[in-house]
C-alpha cells in the first residue's frame, strides 16, 4: 500500500511534519510494509516556513532584526536545498503577535524588519522567494521593507520619513538609487488570499485596521495617504496600480511587492502544493491522508486541506481527513473531495490537555490505527 500523508500544522499543538508522522505510525500499525511517505503542507501562513523547510530538507536561519514596534526580535525563515529559495513569513518580523493589544497602533508599526529578512537572505544568495505575508500588525504599505531593501522614502526635506503609517503622511518624493543591486535578480511568490484593493472602502484600512489597533479617524488618515502613495510610486512605476486585486493585503505589503520587487500575489495553497511537488506523490498513491486543526465551512474556501483532496480526485484518489476538532459544517469537505474525516480527540478533556504536543500525537496515531484497521477489513472482504 502507498500512502501519502499531507496534513497541515495543528496550530500550537503539532507542526505539518509531527502531524504527519502520526499518521504514519498509525497506519504501519496496521499496514507494517506500507509505503507511507510524509509531506510537507501549509497554506503559506503561520507554519509556512517550518513545513517548507524542514519537510524539503533546508535549514533554518535566525536572525536579529527589527520588530514592528521599533526594538530588536529574533525571526526565523528558511532556505531550501536548493541554496537559491527562501521561505519567509511576514509575521515573523511584522506579526500581530508580536504586539501586545494595548500597543497596537499601525501609525506605528513597521514592516522594516521583513526588509531586514530579505536583505539577509539575499546576501546569502537567495534570488527566489516564498513570502506569506499573513497575521500583520502594520498598515504602512509595505514602505519600512522597502527602506531596509535601499528605497528612499522621504518627505519635504529630503529625510527618510519614520516608521508606521504615519511615515505615509509625510511622504513626497521616492528615490531607488541605494536600492541594494541583487534585488533586480530577485523573483517574489507572495502568499496572497484576500483580494481587498490598496484603498478605499473595501481596503486595507477600512477592512483590516480596526484589529491593528486603528480608529475611525486613524483609518481616514490612512486611506488618503495610501492613495496619496500609489499616486508617488508611478514616479518609480508607472504600471502601479492600488485597485489590482491584493494590493491591500498585509497593510498594503501587497502593493508593495506587485510595484517595486519583481513579485506575483498568488494562492498560499498553490506555491504550497507547487514548491512541493505533492501532485507527483498522489498520482502514484493508493490513499492520500490530510487535515488541519479545525475542520469546518471555512476549510472548503481555500484551505490546504482542501488543495490535497482536489489533487486527490483528479487522479480518482480516496482522500481520509483527521482533524483536532469537527464542526458540523464540516460536510461540506465530503462534497469538495474529502471522502471522510474523523476528530482525533478520544475523550473528554480540557483544551490544554487535548493541544498538549504529546496527547495530540498519541491521539492522531490512535485514530489513525483504527480508521486503517476498518480499511484493511473493507478492503480484504472486497477482494474475497
Amino acid at each position: 500500500m502507498k500512502v501519502v500523508a499531507a496534513v497541515d500544522s495543528f496550530k500550537g499543538s503539532l507542526s505539518s511534519l509531527a502531524a504527519g508522522e502520526a499518521v504514519q505510525e498509525g497506519i504501519l500499525s496496521v499496514y507494517p510494509d506500507a509505503d507511507v511517505q510524509v509531506r510537507p503542507l501549509a497554506d503559506g501562513g503561520e507554519g509556512t516556513v517550518e513545513a517548507l523547510t524542514l519537510g524539503m530538507g533546508g535549514r533554518l536561519i535566525s536572525v536579529s532584526v527589527t520588530g514592528p514596534l521599533g526594538d530588536r526580535v529574533e525571526a526565523q525563515y528558511g532556505i531550501l536545498k536548493d541554496g537559491r529559495t527562501a521561505v519567509v513569513e511576514m509575521s515573523a518580523a511584522a506579526g500581530i503577535t508580536l504586539v501586545p493589544e494595548a500597543k497596537r497602533n499601525p501609525m506605528h508599526t513597521t514592516t522594516f524588519g521583513v526588509g531586514e529578512i530579505l536583505r539577509d537572505a539575499i546576501k546569502k544568495g537567495c534570488r527566489e522567494f516564498i513570502v506569506g505575508i499573513g497575521g500583520s500588525a502594520t498598515n504602512d504599505g509595505g514602505i519600512g521593507m522597502l527602506q531596509a531593501l535601499g528605497y528612499g522614502f522621504l518627505d519635504e526635506k529630503g529625510r527618510q520619513v519614520p516608521f508606521g503609517a504615519e511615515g505615509l503622511g509625510r511622504l513626497k518624493t521616492i528615490t531607488a538609487d541605494g536600492v541594494i543591486p541583487e534585488l533586480s535578480e530577485c523573483h517574489f511568490r507572495v502568499a496572497c488570499d484576500v483580494t481587498n484593493p490598496l484603498c478605499g472602502k473595501s481596503g486595507c484600512s477600512a477592512v483590516f485596521g480596526p484589529q491593528k489597533g486603528a480608529t475611525p479617524d486613524m483609518i481616514s488618515q490612512m486611506d488618503r495617504w495610501l492613495a496619496s502613495y500609489a499616486q508617488i510610486s508611478r514616479t518609480i512605476n508607472p504600471a502601479a496600480d492600488e485597485m489590482h486585486a491584493g494590493t491591500g493585503a498585509a497593510g498594503g505589503m501587497g502593493f508593495a511587492f506587485l510595484t517595486f520587487t519583481h513579485a506575483a500575489l498568488e494562492s498560499g495553497v498553490k506555491i504550497v502544493l507547487e514548491e512541493t511537488h505533492l501532485e507527483e506523490y498522489i498520482r502514484n498513491a493508493d490513499v492520500v491522508v490530510t487535515g488541519e486543526g479545525r475542520l469546518d465551512g471555512q476549510t472548503v474556501m481555500g484551505k490546504a486541506p482542501i488543495g490535497v483532496a482536489r489533487l486527490a480526485r483528479k487522479y480518482g484518489k480516496p482522500v481520509i481527513a483527521f482533524a483536532g476538532s469537527v464542526t458540523r459544517d464540516a460536510a461540506a469537505c465530503n462534497e469538495n473531495g474529502i471522502d471522510a474525516y474523523f476528530p482525533i480527540l478520544r475523550s473528554i478533556v480540557t483544551l490544554p490537555e487535548a493541544m498538549d504536543a504529546s496527547n495530540a500525537r498519541q491521539n492522531m496515531a490512535d485514530t489513525v490505527r483504527q480508521v486503517f484497521r476498518l480499511y484493511r477489513v473493507a478492503s480484504e472482504k472486497a477482494t474475497r
